[in-house]
């Protein structure tokens, strides 16, 4: 029997799924591949090996990272958007309009009236990895962010649209002792007007919507604050099974069966040695050798604060204390100017709890 497999491979995880030739799920997995694409791809590759055996299949790739993939491997690539749109014809039929929200991207596709389809791809603003940001920031992960955000009294402006601006929002609400909860559920509410603003740009989104990705997925809060925003009741809601992986199923759905190869061959491809390529261009690096290195270090190097250790001085001394947004930094000198103690930390959301530790 052969099967058909959808692979994306996105920004922040890979998601596989093996559809048989009924077109039922025999195998998804979802997984973060921390930039190690090949390493984990081949660690899915083994564990379908060893669920199905030595299956042949045909294959489509999609996401960001697809492409040179799709090159390498010999398999068809699909602009994920149109993956997304198929999988959405096959397991949500009901649906007007979906809202996926990515590792790096967002996307909305309106349906009913029309397929059109739009994503935003240049800025992570408003994505999963934005949502990993604030998630540190508040010092919990996703989940955290999720389970904090259940409990909110006030929701706060927060820009969205860059991580920085975000941030720039939120360390002044957490050095004031803004509530995490209120936080939590402000940052989610950013994402969902930066969604709504900048890829609906003012087009009503109406009728079922159909919520995808992994965030959407995964976080139930976030889903509420783009239900609440939208004032879709709960028999427009949409949250279809499997709804983290529309993109590798639309995939394996869109497999015409043209190129077959068996599971052991893409796993032998897996394990070479060759590297998939890069698909931007980089900068050259800082130093040409260690030499150049070295001669920036002892340059930068004698251009120091002349140091007295602190046990053994006498007499006058001044402190300065710099509590900034993120971090807190402390400095005592003598009275000829010489560093006796120094001490640079993060806030951690506290900035008075970390200078009172800084002087014990």
């Amino acid at each position: 029997m052969d099967y058909k497999l959808g692979i994306d491979i996105g920004s922040t995880t890979i998601k596989l799924v093996a559809l048989d030739s009924f077109n039922n799920i025999k195998y998804r997995k979802y997984q973060r591949h921390l930039s190690n694409i090949q390493e984990t791809l081949l660690e899915m590759a083994n564990e379908l090996y060893q669920q199905l055996g030595d299956i042949n299949f045909a294959a489509m790739i999609t996401g960001s990272g697809g492409l040179s993939l799709a090159g390498w491997v010999g398999f068809d690539f699909i602009q994920e958007v149109i993956a997304v749109s198929k999988a959405i014809e096959t397991y949500a039929p009901s649906a007007d309009c979906a809202i996926e929200i990515g590792g790096e991207d967002a996307k909305i596709i309106y349906i009913t009236g029309g397929m059109e389809q739009r994503m935003n791809g240049i800025c992570a603003g408003g994505t999963g990895s934005f949502i990993d940001q604030m998630s540190a920031l508040l010092q919990t992960d996703a989940e955290g962010l999720n389970k904090l955000a259940e409990d909110y009294k006030v929701i706060y402006p927060i820009a969205a649209r860059c991580g920085v601006f975000a941030k720039s929002d939120i360390q002044p609400l957490i050095n004031e002792g803004a509530a995490k909860p209120d936080l939590a559920v402000s940052i989610f509410q950013a994402i969902v007007n930066q969604t709504i603003s900048g890829l609906a740009c003012g087009k009503p989104i109406r009728g079922n919507v159909a919520f995808l990705g992994g965030p959407l997925t995964f976080l139930p809060e976030l889903r509420k604050r783009f239900a609440e925003t939208l004032n879709l009741t709960n028999e427009n809601i949409i949250a279809p099974e499997n709804s983290h992986l529309f993109a590798a199923l639309g995939g394996s759905l869109s497999a015409d069966g043209e190129k077959i190869i068996s599971l052991t061959s893409l796993i032998s491809n897996l394990q070479s040695e060759k590297q998939l390529s890069i698909e931007i261009n980089r900068l050259s690096p800082l130093f040409a050798n260690e030499e150049e290195y070295d001669a920036f270090a002892a340059r930068h190097g004698s251009r120091k604060a002349a140091q007295r250790e602190l046990s053994r001085y006498e007499g006058g001394a001044y402190i300065g204390i710099d509590a900034g947004s993120t971090t807190t930094k402390v400095a005592l000198i003598s009275e000829t100017g010489e560093l006796l103690y120094s001490f640079y930390a993060g806030n951690e959301g506290n900035p008075l709890k970390m200078i009172t530790h800084s002087l014990n």
